[in-house]
């Protein structure tokens, strides 16, 4: 009989990732990539002490009630939405996230979304797959300025922060920023980045990021309200979480054209998207992929696989999202 902890890798990930948690751990893992139903992750977790997830898999009350045995989550995502913290807390149940080896992978991707909104690309790429493309004319497919044009960035994180260095260095824009809590001179003065209010932020941008966590809280911090607070010329990006916009509402915005254009890698319900998103041309849309490289993703993995391995060696998570009574297990 196997002494080994007993872990359950709910989706598809990197296989030498899986081979590594084979050395420690009694190991079942998803590889065919079956997304199972709650019901059926409650069933396949029975008598497992930890779970290895990637983001999709929702932990909550009544999936902590049907595996007592469960010890710990280790999600392979910065973003824990997934999670009911508190639930977890009072289960007993350490939570982890994997920050840090996906902030300038998906910065890049937040820029190269930024980039391709504003110079109008799916929309000018549609047209030539199209055959319209006929002649050369002065304002065929005219976007807006990236460079020294002003970033508006709303959450400012790891990779708020590591947007604002590409935003300033890169292309000499200025950036200004709203947070819950505004940063230390030092790193405003790293990033070259200003802090303002919420209204000035969206008055003035004339592209938006936003790259803050989702909570009930933030939940469609943008909407039809804040979207007409926006310059007219403005883009709008989100790489956040699905939820912080009120993806409806910014459709009827792009079909009015109140603002020029979108770029959005997460929406509400996703995969689901919104049918009226798919119906307005300037927008760019992108299934959650910034964080998509090979090597982000195995390293994503890797730090999932470390916090068990740290977890069940008595030593604690290396990432916690929530702190238990002791010093790991229970």
């Amino acid at each position: 009989m196997s002494t080994k902890s007993r872990i359950l890798i709910a989706r598809a990930i990197s296989p030498e990732v899986v081979e590594q948690l084979k050395q420690h751990f009694d190991v079942q893992s998803n590889q065919d990539d079956v997304v199972w139903t709650p019901e059926e992750l409650a069933q396949q977790l029975q008598g497992k002490d930890g779970v290895l997830t990637t983001g999709s898999q929702r932990i909550d009350a009544q999936l902590l009630a049907a595996c007592p045995q469960l010890k710990i989550v280790a999600n392979m995502a910065v973003g824990y939405n997934n999670f009911d913290v508190p639930a977890m807390t009072a289960a007993g149940v350490q939570g982890t996230n994997a920050p840090d080896v996906l902030t300038e992978t998906t910065a890049d991707f937040g820029f190269a979304l930024l980039m391709a909104t504003a110079r109008r690309i799916t929309e000018s790429e549609h047209y030539l797959r199209a055959g319209l493309w006929k002649d050369w004319h002065y304002d065929l497919f005219a976007g807006a300025e990236v460079h020294g044009s002003t970033l508006g960035i709303l959450g400012m994180g790891r990779i708020g922060q590591a947007i604002a260095r590409r935003a300033a260095y890169g292309f000499g824009m200025k950036v200004i920023y709203h947070n819950r809590s505004r940063l230390d001179t030092a790193m405003e003065a790293e990033c070259k980045a200003t802090y303002v209010s919420k209204q000035e932020l969206l008055e003035r941008a004339d592209h938006l990021m936003l790259v803050l966590p989702f909570t009930p809280e933030n939940r469609h911090t943008i909407g039809a309200a804040e979207i007409a607070q926006m310059k007219p010329t403005a883009t709008l990006i989100n790489i956040a979480r699905g939820g912080i916009v009120d993806d409806a509402a910014l459709a009827q915005a792009l079909r009015d054209k109140r603002i020029a254009a979108a770029g959005l890698d997460v929406f509400e319900g996703e995969p689901a998207i919104h049918p009226d998103l798919l119906t307005v041309p300037n927008v760019v849309l992108t299934p959650h992929i910034a964080s998509a490289t090979k090597g982000t993703r195995t390293a994503m993995a890797a730090l999932a696989a470390d916090n068990l391995i740290s977890f069940f060696a008595g030593k604690g998570a290396l990432t916690p999202v929530n702190l238990l009574g002791g010093s790991g297990l229970h």
